[in-house]
C-alpha cells in the first residue's frame, strides 16, 4: 500500500483456534535486534496482518499486541520461560487483541477496558473480516471459514493511562495516549533508549483515519506529539518497523495531507 491515507481501508484481526494445528507454518518471525523480535501472520490478508513484538527484558517478557488469533500465538513467541509475562495491546481492534487470551497478565488502554471482556464487534471491528474476500491465503485449519470468526473475551488486568509505566526489570515504557486512528490507542515509549512501540499511530503503508470512531482532529495531535519524541527506532501495528527519518516523514506527510482537507 501506499503511504498516506487509504480511504475506506482497514486492518482487522483474532478469532477461532483449533488445538493441532502447525504454528512453526503459521507464523514467521525476525529478530529486530538483540531482545527484540516481530512475529507476523504471512497468510493474513494485508488489511489484517498486524505485527506482534516480543521484548525480553531482565525481569519480564514483554508482548506487543495479540494478531489475529487465527492459530495459538503464545506457543510460537520467542518467550523466556523463566520469567513472567506482560501482553500489552495498543488498541481493541481485532488485529491486535486476537491473541491476548493466551497471556495471564494483560493489560490495554483504559478507554476500551471494558470492551476487552466482551470484544464486541462494534469496538473490535471483527465482523469486517467475517466473509473478507482473500482473507487468508492459506486455511489455518481443515474446514476453516472467516464467517465462523470470532474473538475470545480477554478482560484486563490493568487498564493503562497516559504517564503509566510498564517496567521490564532493565528498562521500562512510559505509556503514552496516540488517539486518531481509534480512539484508545495508546503507545509504549522508553524514554532513555528510544525504542517505541506506537501501534497503529504510525506505521508504513497507508494510514487509517476514516473508521466510524477515528478522529482526524486527534490524529493531527498524535502526529505532533509523536514528532516531539526523541526515538530510536519505532515498532508501529503493520509494515516494517522504522527509523526516525521515515518517523518524521510519515508524521509530517500525514499533517500535510490532512491540512489541504480541513
Amino acid at each position: 500500500m501506499a503511504l498516506g491515507i487509504v480511504p475506506g481501508a482497514k486492518h482487522p484481526g483474532s478469532g477461532s483456534v483449533r488445538k493441532g494445528t502447525a504454528m512453526s507454518t503459521w507464523y514467521s518471525s525476525s529478530v529486530v535486534e538483540p531482545g527484540l523480535t516481530l512475529v507476523t501472520e504471512p497468510a493474513v490478508h494485508d488489511y489484517f496482518r498486524a505485527n506482534v513484538f516480543v521484548l525480553n527484558g531482565r525481569d519480564r517478557n514483554l508482548v506487543v499486541d495479540a494478531g489475529m488469533g487465527l492459530v495459538p500465538l503464545r506457543p510460537a513467541l520467542p518467550l523466556d520461560p523463566d520469567r513472567p509475562v506482560i501482553a500489552v495491546a495498543t488498541h481493541i481492534h481485532l488485529d491486535h487483541v486476537g491473541g491476548l487470551h493466551e497471556f495471564d497478565e494483560r493489560a490495554g488502554p483504559r478507554v476500551s477496558a471494558a470492551g476487552f471482556a466482551t470484544m464486541p464487534d462494534a469496538l473490535t471491528y471483527a465482523g469486517m473480516f467475517r466473509g473478507f474476500p482473500g482473507a487468508v491465503t492459506r486455511p489455518p485449519f481443515p474446514g476453516w471459514r472467516s464467517e465462523d470468526y470470532r474473538l475470545e473475551p480477554a478482560p484486563l488486568g490493568r487498564a493503562l493511562v497516559a504517564g503509566d509505566v510498564v517496567d521490564l526489570g532493565d528498562r521500562s515504557f512510559t505509556v503514552l495516549s496516540l488517539p486518531g486512528h481509534a480512539p484508545d490507542s495508546i503507545g509504549l515509549f522508553d524514554e532513555a533508549d528510544g525504542l517505541f512501540f506506537c501501534g497503529d499511530a504510525i506505521y508504513p503503508g497507508g494510514l487509517i483515519d476514516d473508521l466510524p470512531d477515528s478522529d482526524r482532529a486527534a490524529y493531527r495531535a498524535t502526529m505532533r506529539l509523536i514528532l516531539s519524541l526523541p526515538i530510536r527506532l519505532a515498532c508501529g501495528g503493520h509494515g516494517n518497523v522504522m527509523d526516525p527519518e521515515t518517523v518524521r516523514m510519515i508524521a509530517d506527510d500525514y499533517l500535510h495531507a490532512t491540512d489541504r482537507r480541513r
